[in-house]
């Protein structure tokens, strides 16, 4: 007779990673049980799956609530990077700037760590039949720090400035060709229609905490947020020093449950290893973000909790198209053969990460399509490309990058690799605001160099990926890849409002890239936070957010 499974080690073998994904967000308490059984019968996983997984975790097992556990009036300490320019939620568009305006505003719905979009600001939202309006309720009795109510003026005017080419938005390429000023339309005081260019079938990722600068904030804002700090959220600001810190207290005005910490402070350091000695030293609390390979001491040590969040975050390697080295996909597809993968994840990484297949489209979407071969290392095929495209000797070429996580070690990795196929890499390391410039053409090493590794955060789904970064009108394509093939997929994945239709159009799309290959997506890395025993309910995201208001001692 066979025996039921009854621990989480047993059910966990064999089975998929999308599955094992699903286990670990419902037991760390990300998912309730109402979603874990809503989240796997979207993604097609059976009835006799998840109440396998139910038994295994034993429901009330599992913390399902971190206030539960983390007692209210504490203050909370985060080590983090500090913004690299003035914290302006428009024009914005950095990682620690996303995490300073996400303590004090708010999304319409929040893309969880299960990947699917939650109510926030906004209760609910429905497409139309072909997915070119979508219509959202908001939420009543939402005040923003300065007193009024939030209402549908308030949403409408923060998406006209987030899409209105004149105001450089740190968002428009997100909604570029998918939303213009004036799509966004009130209905009445608490109901916002969004009329897109085109269809979607994933636009509400694009309203939510996936796009970093579409905080809502008053109709009235005028671009002074650092004097401001107008949201409605559950901080308020309490003090903000450029390169130094900045620290918040709780809004007790705030239309949700009140947060659990009295206070948080944020404290700026320019490099990892500093927050690392903070860290052992007492003086803080959390370290917002650190590469595995950094922060590998503190993987084993018993005084952290290492929170590994699966990620969709990736180091691209961007190769010209339009370059003297790079014109022929042959080459490209040399290049790439030269990575050993497996070493990446579980070197580079130390296994908080998976494997990548030179497209955005990695192994946790669900729409991604599982029966495409996996690119590994092949150096003599990688040879044979070389020749066929009459490089045999090689060439010498500079790949230009930044001093960021783990990247120059791994630009390194692809130096020692390509010098199999005599390819000579020379390697410019900067620092992070010289690399992106001021992101036009002539202006940024980013997009002028002929190879160069960039840095792309956590998205729910890919869409921003493929419209920003691959298509042809891509604001920021740094392989300046020109496809129309191309570009009539993504448009096609994008529009897709049912699961099957999107894994169709993937599958196409992930082809194609494996041939042409302008982009070499080797690895998604987890978003790693560390946090000192005795702090609970700390809920990072893979865009490098961090909600605090359910923190507290343990």
């Amino acid at each position: 007779m066979t025996r039921a499974i009854t621990t989480l080690d047993e059910l966990r073998s064999g089975l998929t990673p999308l599955e094992n994904h699903l286990i670990d967000v419902f037991v760390d308490g990300r998912v309730s049980r109402r979603e874990l059984l809503r989240h796997g019968s979207l993604l097609g996983l059976s009835l006799p799956f998840l109440g396998r997984v139910a038994l295994a975790t034993g429901f009330g097992a599992a913390p399902t609530a971190a206030r539960a556990v983390a007692q209210p009036g504490a203050t909370i300490r985060v080590a983090c990077y500090p913004p690299s320019t003035a914290v302006d939620p428009v024009k914005g568009s950095n990682a620690p700037l996303y995490l300073m305006i996400q303590q004090v505003g708010e999304y319409l719905c929040i893309d969880g760590p299960d990947l699917l979009p939650k109510p926030c600001l906004a209760k609910s939202w429905k497409p139309n039949e072909d997915g070119t309006i979508w219509t959202f309720a908001l939420r009543k009795g939402v005040k923003f720090h300065s007193g009024g109510e939030m209402k549908a003026d308030d949403v409408v005017a923060t998406f006209d400035r987030l899409t209105d080419p004149k105001n450089s938005s740190g968002a428009l390429s997100a909604f570029k060709g998918i939303l213009q000023k004036g799509g966004a339309r009130k209905v009445d005081d608490y109901t916002v229609e969004f009329h897109l260019d085109s269809p979607n079938g994933n636009f509400p990722y694009l309203v939510s905490s996936d796009t970093p600068n579409a905080i809502i904030l008053p109709a009235s804002y005028s671009g002074n947020f650092e004097e401001t700090w107008d949201g409605t959220g559950p901080f308020k600001i309490d003090k903000y020093t450029r390169n130094v810190g900045a620290s918040f207290v709780r809004n007790d005005n705030y239309w949700g449950a009140q947060a659990l910490p009295a206070r948080t402070e944020f404290t700026f350091f320019a490099d990892i290893q500093p927050q690392i000695v903070a860290l052992k030293a007492g003086q803080v609390d959390i370290i917002n973000t650190v590469s595995a390979l950094a922060g590998v001491a503190l993987l084993d040590d018993p005084t952290v909790d290492v929170m590994s969040l699966h990620s969709v975050a990736h180091q691209p390697v961007n190769m010209r198209c339009d370059s003297e080295f790079f014109k022929d996909p042959r080459v490209r597809q040399a290049v790439a053969l030269c990575l050993d993968r497996e070493k990446l994840t579980k070197g580079l990484l130390r296994g908080r990460g998976v494997i990548g297949n030179d497209s955005p489209f990695a192994s946790i979407y669900p729409s991604m399509d599982p029966t495409v071969p996996q690119r590994n290392q092949d150096i003599s095929k990688a040879k044979e490309l070389m020749k066929a495209a009459g490089m045999e000797k090689g060439f010498q070429v500079t790949l230009t990058t930044m001093q960021y996580l783990e990247i120059p070690a791994y630009a390194q990795l692809i130096q020692s690799w390509v010098k199999a196929i005599g390819i000579d890499l020379k390697l410019e390391i900067m620092d992070r605001a010289s690399f992106y410039g001021s992101l036009v053409l002539g202006k940024s090493p980013y997009l002028d160099s002929a190879m160069s590794i960039s840095d792309f955060g956590h998205r729910g789904v890919p869409n921003v990926y493929l419209t920003s970064s691959l298509m042809s009108s891509g604001p920021w394509n740094p392989a300046h890849f020109k496809n129309t093939e191309f570009d009539t997929l993504a448009n096609s994945y994008i529009a897709a409002l049912d699961l099957d239709a999107q894994r169709a159009a993937a599958g196409k799309i992930q082809r194609l890239l494996l041939q042409e290959t302008p982009v070499l997506y080797g690895y998604f890395y987890d978003k790693l936070t560390v946090v000192k025993r005795g702090i609970a309910g700390v809920q990072p995201t893979g865009m490098m957010q961090l909600f605090l208001q359910n923190a507290g001692k343990a």
